[in-house]
């Protein structure tokens, strides 16, 4: 028997289902080809969602006779310990249904309405456990998640007095066309990711902020096209805002009088200066009462420098969609650039998100190309939890990825990228603190790990995301918030791990423990001792935060007179031919006048400097130390040299009172 074309959703029974979600979950999730959900008239008092219903048409009897409502505000799910990780914020719900087509319907979130002066409720998640939700806050009508694109929406109606009512949100692939369509709500109230057409659209902000807004962060071409649209609000409304690189073209749209004075503007809380600058574009825009002089036709800025009447849904889309199949088919866009050493960390991350040191006995190089076979067996062990922060790993990949997607503008870069700063973010202690390995604990892995500079490695890649510097500006805008805040936390563990030694503030040791935050043994060679070098990277690391609080100021000048008390002068370490050893060389520390060194490691009590070597036994000189060791492991050196002399003397005379 042949599948339906066609199922008919009617209140009163006279269908094949009384309500909208129970004909959605009849359909066979990802197949290929699904009848068209047809709405009788009615009023449907249900959420409803779709996932995973690709090519799915939903379309109603009228657009003002099939209505589909609920009541509610976003900030219940942030109360709700049942609800963390969902995605079904609003009225209808889209995820993973691409190829998708609402018609005929109207969509509302009545919340606004129905609390006009908001509500207080009892939220174990905020602080004093309650939360005040505002009448024109958060609540969605429409939403579309991840792998939702290509959707056409014609003749609908979406409403709700509050914000984000139309949230179609796949900043990297969302592809989105609005025709004849009615939108009404508060702050951002028409908010796509990526690439959106709306055309012959009527929009109605109840708010003084901003109507519309455009994430375009991901792709440089990614765009909002608004087409013959017609804007009405309250008395001072704002037309848009932006929180990142977006670009908007607005083609002969028409404004009621109550439009403020105010261009498209960033928002104070998002990205101060964008990476392909601000591009927001007019043609023949016009407001009731008088044209302002920032809606002057522009259109001759913008890249390429596109005519009115060559802007269409297909341009919009840059060939990545042709949804008008009358229209002349744009050529496909050019395929994405491609960076080799980026394209081999893309196989070498793991599921985590972070990336290991080694395979095996092999430190991993990028330089070398991977085989088939090496291809296939990284993506097989792509779930080992071998991911680390250790000998420059995962921070090296994240540094690199970034600079790759700045060069390329493939997505593909930053999303790998970005995934390696939520591990980072993942793995670090809530007193701060981050392990040498994550997930894998094991062993002397879980100690906080100054060693090799591993934990200053990640706070100061999370200080550049903060300060969006160079390559970490295209970040995202909630990462960096969360990496703000894990600075600040690894900034309280490093002034709470400075060694206090007889009351008095010393250095800093290799490894702490992660719980009483005491110095910790790693390896054996490796004793619970204060760092003539890892204090080095802690040192330069406090001196670059701007404005130093004086328990900062306190800690720099502790360690640095710790430096200048523990020095070794008239001594140098140098290798020297020594053809009886194995490898033809020997390492050792002599007199020499004109030289000054530390060592790596100096006792916790007597500040003397100690050499470990595998037996763990702590001896007097280097000499003493097993060849293999002393040959293969930094006991002394020359690390505070350009602190002491240079770094230190200008952050003293910058920040002196």
């Amino acid at each position: 028997m042949p599948a339906k074309r066609q199922l008919v959703v009617a209140q009163n029974g006279s269908g094949d289902f009384r309500t909208i979600q129970g004909a959605i979950n009849s359909l066979p999730k990802g197949a290929v080809q699904l009848p068209v959900v047809f709405i009788k008239n009615g009023t449907y008092r249900e959420k409803v969602t779709i996932d995973g219903k690709p090519g799915l048409v939903l379309r109603g009897q009228s657009e003002k006779g099939v209505i589909i409502t609920i009541s509610q505000a976003n900030a219940y799910f942030r109360c709700d310990a049942a609800s963390a990780g969902r995605w079904d914020v609003a009225t209808l719900n889209l995820r993973d249904s691409p190829g998708m087509t609402l018609e005929q319907i109207t969509v509302v979130n009545s919340y606004g309405a129905d609390h006009p002066n908001g509500e207080t409720l009892a939220c174990p998640n905020s602080p004093g456990g309650k939360i005040t939700i505002n009448s024109a806050d958060h609540q969605m009508a429409l939403y579309t998640g991840l792998n939702t694109t290509r959707l056409v929406v014609r003749h609908c109606t979406f409403r709700t007095l509050g914000n984000d009512t139309v949230s179609p949100w796949d900043k990297e692939d969302g592809l989105y066309y609005f025709a004849d369509c009615t939108m009404e709500g508060s702050v951002d109230f028409y908010c796509p990711r990526g690439w959106a057409y709306a055309e012959n659209c009527r929009f109605i902000c109840h708010n003084l902020n901003a109507a519309i807004w455009h994430d375009g962060s991901m792709n440089k071409d990614a765009k909002t096209v608004l087409k013959n649209c017609t804007f009405i609000g309250d008395k001072g409304w704002k037309l848009g805002r932006y929180h990142h690189d977006s670009q908007f073209y607005l083609i002969n749209c028409r404004f009621d009088q109550n439009m403020a004075d105010a261009d498209i503007y960033p928002a104070p809380s998002g990205d101060s200066a964008p990476m392909w600058g601000r591009r927001v574009y007019y043609a023949n825009c016009h407001r009731e009462g008088g044209d302002y002089a920032w809606l002057r036709d522009n259109l001759a800025s913008a890249a390429n420098a596109p005519t009115p009447q060559q802007i269409t849904a297909n341009w919009t889309f840059g060939g990545r969609w042709n949804v008008d199949p009358k229209a002349p088919k744009l050529p496909e866009p050019r395929s994405v650039a491609k960076d080799s050493t980026a394209e081999r960390m893309l196989f070498y991350q793991r599921l985590d998100g972070g990336w290991p040191k080694a395979i095996g006995e092999h430190h991993v190089d990028y330089n070398q190309p991977l085989s088939t076979v090496q291809k296939a067996t990284l993506t097989d062990d792509a779930g080992r939890n071998d991911a680390t922060i250790d000998n420059n790993a995962t921070t090296r990949e994240i540094t690199y990825l970034l600079h790759a997607f700045t060069t390329t503008s493939n997505p593909a870069y930053r999303k790998a990228a970005e995934k390696g700063i939520s591990y980072l973010l993942k793995m670090q202690y809530p007193n701060g603190g981050f392990p040498q390995f994550y997930p894998d604990l094991s062993g002397y892995h879980h100690q906080i790990t100054y060693n090799d500079d591993a934990m200053i490695r990640v706070l100061r890649l999370l200080r550049a995301i903060t300060e969006r510097k160079g390559d970490y500006a295209s970040v995202d805008q909630n990462l960096r918030l969360k990496a703000q805040q894990a600075v600040e936390r690894g900034i309280d563990c490093i002034l709470k791990t400075q060694y206090v030694q007889h009351g008095k503030l010393t250095a800093w040791c290799a490894q702490y423990d992660e719980k009483t935050l005491q110095p910790a043994k790693a390896r054996n060679f490796e004793l619970p001792s204060l760092s003539g070098s890892e204090t080095v990277g802690i040192v330069e690391f406090l001196m670059q935060i701007d404005n130093p609080s004086p328990e900062i100021k306190k800690s720099i000048d502790s360690a640095v007179a710790w430096l200048q008390e523990v020095k070794m002068p008239g001594y140098t370490i140098k290798t020297i031919k020594d053809p009886k050893q194995p490898k033809g060389f020997d390492r050792v520390i002599e007199p020499e006048p004109s030289s000054t060194i530390w060592a790596r490691f100096y006792d916790l009590e007597t500040n003397k400097p100690i050499y470990v070597g595998r037996n763990s036994e702590k001896k007097n000189s280097l000499a003493e130390i097993e060849y293999e060791r002393r040959t293969g492991y930094g006991y002394a050196g020359t690390w505070p040299e350009t602190l002491l002399t240079k770094e230190y003397p200008a952050w003293r005379q910058k920040w002196e009172k």
